[in-house]
């Protein structure tokens, strides 16, 4: 079953209550003022039976001028229109405001009921139709179906029902896929059962228990039970007048124009980026920074309009685009439909659709007019590839809310285009970023390598924290992961390399650096300081650290204190030999006779094979780790 919202729109007391009525026998005034009055001044609503195939939503919008709020609000989500006018009064003020509104909120199909024709005879009939032809020429009812009825006496009602089944046949019913949002348009409470929210249901579908929040207060709350026209259901969604208990939250905490909506999946905004038309005549002109009131879902909030490429609008029936900055937080998405008010004198300014829920600080130039326009027309993708560009990688939950589409539309969007990429974090980049990323990775390890040839790499955690001001951290790592999967990078403990870089001394100095490390071998365990060798060998003071690293990092030398180094040769044959000339235990004296080395040597020697897990210091003695030595000398 499809599920459709009809909204009824036109001047005061031309008979929508009545029409409503006559059409579901259901009178939608509910108020005491209402009936004494004979006006209406809330929204009303009744569930209309046309086929089985239909589930129909009737709203009875108030026709009056100082009511135009809750119109607004009523027609918002609405599916067809009907627009009523008196036949003994024909076209009049609100009329014409009522399809202004209609036609910039971006309703498209309409039909129009002549009531009350019991009142006037064949020529008035006729004069009648052709003013409403010259108001509706040129907006989207203008071959709009048209009726007479008289709906105290019920004549006509058959030809509009099936008018409207006309109109609604073959009419997409509403997603329901997407993330549940409900403007809310009424609250009350109900003895014994609490606080209770309507509205029609914009997008998604509810299910009762289902965890929402209550926007822009952000306060979860459960929905407790779920009615569709006064009949228990175990769900709503998309399309449907819905009412739902809800729980965790009283009926002073709600007013209307919040919002009910999934858990995690819509923010609220108060900068909006918008595409505006206007009105065709604008009685006063609307200042740069002027007050405005926006009405927007069921909300009604005040703020002020900011253009970039004019200081005033003067011009009525034109589009352009420019921004709404809200004095209150409100809940849209992209492809919203919203109306903008002068506060006073009070008329309507125009009205239009959301290019962007949550917009920035522009400049005003005629550069930032081509990007919101750019921005309007970009298709999902685009504007994803967009957002990528300037962040390099997007939350999948970001990208949903900002690209106003289901997290599961979202991954469609993602297996149709090859040039994203999902990551393990749950967001997204594209093959290009990751390509830009893995180049600039190879770049700076080549420039690494050059200018330090003798280290294993750079710290990995140095790349990150260098990169990480272009690109997200997680982005980089994972990079960084899988580049040694593939091969391209080598990790060498914390450090990262070209798989073919060995540290190596540089070609310059590689004879000098030869010749220290012969002197130093001939010199045996009882060597000279390593400062004199460098000196000896006059390599430049600049490089003697890197030279030094690079010595004890690839164990070519054994350093056994801040001075002294040991040619792992000799380092190697000497613990070979301690170890057959002693038992398991072995003292001071022991190494001193194996060795032959003075204290001076002899003590650091030892404590060395303490810090390489060879020996274990007891008492006055050592004690040797065969294991490990065994696989210390296999090793080296």
């Amino acid at each position: 079953m499809n599920h459709y919202t009809i909204g009824m729109a036109g001047h005061i007391d031309h008979g929508k209550t009545t029409l409503t009525k006559a059409l579901t026998n259901v009178d939608t005034d509910r108020l005491k003022e209402e009936k004494e009055r004979s006006i209406s001044i809330e929204l009303g609503y009744a569930p209309f039976k046309i086929n089985d195939e239909m589930e129909v939503s009737l709203i009875d919008v108030p026709g009056h001028e100082r009511f135009i709020r809750q119109m607004i609000a009523g027609v918002a989500g609405i599916d067809l229109v009907m627009l009523v006018v008196a036949a003994d009064e024909g076209v009049m003020p609100q009329t014409k405001e009522h399809i202004d509104i209609l036609q910039l909120l971006g309703i498209d199909k309409g039909i129009i009921i002549v009531t009350k024709m019991d009142r006037v005879d064949d020529e008035i009939k006729e004069i009648v139709e052709l003013d409403i032809r010259e108001a509706i020429e040129g907006t989207f009812l203008e071959q709009s179906q048209l009726f007479f009825v008289d709906s105290l006496h019920q004549i006509g009602m058959d030809d509009v029902k099936k008018g409207i089944e006309t109109e609604l046949s073959g009419r997409q019913g509403r997603d329901a896929t997407g993330a549940f949002r409900l403007p809310i348009d009424q609250v009350f409470t109900i003895h014994g059962q609490g606080t209770v929210v309507r509205g029609t249901v914009y997008e998604g579908s509810v299910k009762e228990g289902d965890v929402l929040d209550l926007l822009p207060q952000r306060i979860p709350v459960r929905a407790r039970q779920i009615q569709v026209h006064h009949q228990a259901r175990e769900s709503g969604r998309a399309g449907q007048r819905v009412a739902i208990n809800v729980g965790g939250v009283s009926k002073n905490d709600i007013t209307r124009g919040n919002t009910l909506v999934a858990t995690g999946h819509y923010e609220t905004t108060q900068t909006i980026d918008v595409a505006l038309t206007t009105v065709e005549k604008i009685s006063f002109p609307v200042k740069q920074r002027g007050a405005i009131k926006v009405h927007i879902g069921t909300a009604e909030v005040y703020g002020k309009i900011v253009f970039f490429d004019r200081n005033e609008l003067v011009e009525g029936n034109e589009q352009i685009v420019c921004q709404l900055r809200l004095d209150e937080p409100v809940v849209t998405r992209r492809g919203d439909r919203f109306i903008v008010r002068r506060p006073t004198p009070t008329e309507t300014i125009g009205g239009g659709k959301v290019i962007d829920a949550h917009g920035d600080k522009y400049k005003f130039s005629d550069e930032t007019i081509r990007m919101l326009k750019e921005k309007m027309v970009a298709s999902p993708s685009e504007r994803l590839k967009q957002l990528i560009l300037e962040q390099k990688a997007i939350a999948l939950s970001d990208a949903s809310k900002t690209l106003t589409m289901t997290t599961d539309d979202v991954l469609k969007l993602l297996e149709s285009e090859q040039q994203f990429h999902l990551l393990p974090s749950k967001e997204i980049t594209t093959e290009k970023v990751i390509l830009s990323l893995k180049e600039a990775i190879q770049v700076e390890l080549e420039r690494y390598h050059h200018n330090f040839p003798m280290r294993e790499g750079i710290k990995k955690a140095e790349m990150v924290q260098t990169y990480s001001y272009t690109y997200p951290k997680r982005l980089i790592e994972w990079v960084f992961d899988e580049g040694s999967k593939e091969g391209w990078i080598i990790a060498v403990g914390p450090f990262a390399a070209l798989p073919n870089h060995r540290p190596h001394p540089p070609e310059q100095w590689k004879k000098r650096i030869e010749q220290l490390l012969l002197s130093l071998k001939k010199e045996g365990l009882q060597v000279s300081a390593l400062n004199e060798h460098l000196q000896a060998q006059q390599l430049p003071q600049a490089i003697h650290e890197e030279v030094i690293y690079y010595f004890h990092h690839q164990h070519v030398l054994y350093q056994i204190d801040e001075k002294y180094s040991i040619h792992r040769d000799s380092f190697q044959h000497a613990v070979k030999k301690l170890r057959n000339d002693t038992n398991s235990n072995f003292s001071l004296k022991k190494a001193k006779e194996s060795t032959n080395l003075s204290r001076k040597y002899l003590v650091p020697f030892l404590e060395k094979l303490d810090k390489l897990g060879l020996t274990v210091r007891q008492e006055q003695e050592r004690k040797w780790r065969d294991t490990e030595v065994e696989q210390w000398l296999t090793n080296k």
